[in-house]
């Protein structure tokens, strides 16, 4: 990777460290725990295991960084620095055994999303991104990631994780854009935004995600040329609505759609 700041390598000692404790895991028969009374949230003992391992490194490395993560809850949230934690995005693909899930790693500083990074261990593909600029590396090379142009809806690609996800509210307008799109795929999880910042898709509209579920991804999108803001055209970094697209006039373009139903 040819990242500028100055933790960008520390984002590969934390995947490293992710995938050994995460891999071991996959396709493995384990027990899956159902963290909610009602409705199912997914958690397996590898999505524990691969943010202790996270954990670990940046104590020992960073002391005085604070962390967010899934799992394990806050430390520290007041530093300067703070590293936002998912150690398996798509949880509900890790236990049927899809590869469409990914380690998230976001480096918030003051407050904002200035650095993070996709690693899906098991087809062995990483997306980095520090806000001017994003990387891949994987089984076919490393290259600089670019969004495509794509100014019209009708032209664009959407990707989205499930329909449950939006409310009855949110429901309509996100399937008035789905019907304006040329194509729409679901099931995606954190791919979705890295298949964006790749110029393969041309949007994400998703709702209801948390920090961990985006903050790692903002500055991967943003330094392939795109944009990601809430449906009220506000900072993503703590989650909620959330709207990515590769083409900046697209972004303004189904942000309008969207605001009748931004909270």
């Amino acid at each position: 990777m040819h990242l500028s700041h100055i933790h960008a390598d520390f984002l590969n000692r934390l995947a490293d460290a992710a995938e050994a404790a995460i891999m071991p895991h996959f396709r493995s028969g384990h027990d899956v725990e159902n963290k909610l009374d009602a409705g199912f949230d997914p958690v397996t003992v590898a999505d524990r295991a691969g943010e202790e391992a996270m954990r670990a490194l940046i104590n020992a490395e960073f002391p005085d960084h604070g962390i967010l993560g899934e799992e394990h809850g806050p430390e520290k949230l007041d530093a300067e620095n703070v590293w936002i934690l998912d150690p398996i995005d798509g949880t509900r693909a890790f236990i049927t055994g899809l590869p469409t899930w990914g380690t998230l790693i976001g480096l918030r500083t003051n407050g904002r999303a200035c650095l993070g990074m996709m690693a899906q261990p098991y087809v062995k593909e990483r997306y980095a991104g520090d806000g001017t600029s994003a990387w891949y590396t994987g089984p076919i090379g490393q290259r600089q990631l670019k969004t495509r142009a794509c100014e019209r809806i009708g032209d664009a690609v959407m990707l989205t994780t499930a329909p449950e996800l939006f409310s009855a509210a949110e429901q309509p307008v996100f399937d008035a854009v789905a019907k304006a799109t040329t194509l729409t795929r679901f099931g995606t999880d954190c791919y979705g935004y890295c298949m964006v910042a790749a110029g393969m898709a041309d949007l994400v509209i998703e709702s209801g995600l948390k920090a961990y579920d985006i903050a790692a991804l903002v500055p991967v999108i943003e330094g392939a040329g795109g944009v990601v803001t809430t449906w009220s055209g506000n900072s993503p970094v703590d989650g909620g609505q959330i709207l990515a697209c590769g083409d900046p006039r697209l972004h303004e373009k189904v942000l309008h759609m969207l605001e009748g139903a931004a909270v």
